[in-house]
């Protein structure tokens, strides 16, 4: 019953087109809409909020929510941290689902990125040297660079999928694992992925991209024997 309420609710939202941040009608209006009790209405609304799909402002009313890709990365976190600890090479999988994904995209990239786009991108990479020759690459440069390198794509969907997926790999790996790292191995790195798809080579973008995950890869591969 609560499954086929959430799907109606869903429903609602869809069919009248409803942006994040608009009203639902109150829990007597959907009570009187669905035929159904008002605690079945309040389980299906709560199981929504859960998934970020309806906010429930507590004095104010339900409202849709943001759809975020919070519950997925929480999803693969504690996917993830529980396959760890089961002995499984979660993390490593984690990683492969990214790389797969990147390699998947950096062909679409090269030759194509925006010179605006690229001097971003090589403002982020100077901004990894100078961070690796004070000791350390900031993880936050690492990601921001990645969000730029696709941000031409222009779709919302995808920026949101990657960041997921770097979200949940590097809280992670934060957590469970000691990764130890080269700052100029991971400067150069970058900056071959940016000058392979500056110079339009397809195939050495791809190859530049499966260098920088195969080396994180041995890496936590090392790690973990450790």
């Amino acid at each position: 019953m609560t499954n086929d309420i959430q799907e109606r609710i869903k429903r609602l939202i869809i069919d009248q087109r409803l942006p994040s941040g608009a009203p639902l009608p109150t829990e007597t209006e959907l009570m009187e809409l669905l035929g159904v009790s008002r605690n079945s209405v309040r389980e299906a609304l709560k199981a929504l909020q859960a998934m970020g799909i309806v906010e429930i402002r507590h004095g104010f009313g339900t409202y849709v929510g943001p759809m975020s890709m919070a519950p997925m990365i929480e999803g693969l976190i504690f996917r993830t941290v529980a396959g760890h600890y089961r002995g499984e090479d979660s993390l490593l999988e984690l990683l492969e689902l990214r790389e797969a994904v990147e390699t998947g995209l950096i062909a679409r990239l090269a030759g194509r990125i925006p010179e605006a786009d690229l001097a971003e991108l090589d403002a982020i990479v100077r901004r990894m040297e100078a961070e690796a020759a004070e000791g350390s690459v900031r993880a936050e440069t690492d990601r921001a660079f990645h969000a730029a390198l696709y941000g031409s794509l222009d779709n919302s969907l995808l920026g949101e999928v990657l960041e997921a997926f770097w979200d949940a790999f590097h809280r992670v790996r934060t957590d469970l694992v000691d990764v130890p790292t080269d700052p100029r191995v991971t400067c150069k790195q970058h900056r071959e992925i940016l000058e392979s798809v500056r110079s339009g080579d397809t195939l050495r973008a791809e190859e530049a991209i499966r260098d920088h995950f195969g080396n994180i890869r041995t890496r936590l591969r090392s790690a973990h024997r450790d």
